[in-house]
């Protein structure tokens, strides 16, 4: 199986790179145990302050990995693996630190799920992104259906869903779904660099943001309102805004700390 995820630490990136190419990185049961194990790793370190997911090979991810679907034999062992890839898809989502996926030639099912479980993403121009899983007589099961029409219009959602047909880049950079399109071969250059402006930023700010703004969402507006004042007002006693206030007046980039 080798080492079925890679992680390297470039700069003040962790590039996550998923490493079975011979079989278009399979999203599997030993994925997501490397991928939670690599998480827990990244969380408390201070030289990491955003990531990015990729994959190697010619495509980010042809989706769940059938050869280990097709081994079970009861549902329950389905439930189970459905249950380990929402479980470390989730931890991705809910993870301090802003990531980045760098979509190359395709992301299907629960690749495309991995790559919705990330705060933004940078795709190729002729990538395809789809949840297929209608075409084998099932749904996604990882997120995809709740994820997908929370980024997409819920009617476009349902197209791609109930016929299980992709959406090439460039319409998913126009519906919102895609933050940024690359020339082919560009989208992991393009996705660190887009890694980098994120890294650039304050980490408690960062953590903070993306709490206020995934959160916010289920709030109704005058509770997620009084969140994100309660939020900022905590911020404001940082030594990080301190240093963010000199940094404007004195015109150069702050030196963050996380504190």
């Amino acid at each position: 199986m080798g080492t079925v995820l890679r992680v390297e630490l470039r700069d003040r990136i962790a590039v996550l790179t998923l490493d079975r190419p011979e079989r278009l990185n399979p999203v599997g049961s030993g994925t997501v145990e490397r991928l939670t194990r690599a998480l827990n790793d990244l969380r408390d370190n201070d030289d990491v302050r955003a990531l990015v997911l990729t994959g190697a090979g010619r495509a980010f991810s042809a989706g769940a990995d059938l050869g280990e679907i097709e081994s079970f034999t009861a549902p329950g062992q389905f439930r189970a693996f459905v249950g380990r890839l929402t479980e470390a898809f989730a931890l991705l989502e809910d993870f301090p630190k802003p990531s980045v996926a760098a979509v190359h030639g395709f992301a299907y099912g629960g690749g495309l799920e991995l790559a919705l479980a990330c705060d933004l993403r940078v795709a190729e121009r002729g990538a395809l992104l789809g949840l297929p899983e209608m075409k084998l007589g099932v749904l996604p099961g990882a997120g995809g259906t709740q994820r997908l029409p929370r980024l997409l219009p819920p009617a476009v959602a349902k197209q791609m869903i109930l016929t299980g047909e992709p959406i090439d880049a460039a319409r998913a950079h126009a519906l919102g779904l895609v933050n940024e399109l690359a020339e082919p071969g560009g989208g992991l250059r393009a996705a660190q660099a887009l890694a980098a402006r994120l890294a650039a930023g304050a980490p408690l700010a960062l953590a903070a943001g993306k709490r206020l703004i995934d959160y916010g969402l289920g709030m109704d507006l005058e509770a997620a309102i009084a969140y994100e004042r309660e939020t900022v007002s905590v911020l404001f006693c940082t030594e990080d805004r301190a240093e963010g206030l000199k940094a404007f007046r004195e015109r150069r980039p702050g030196e963050f700390r996380g504190e």
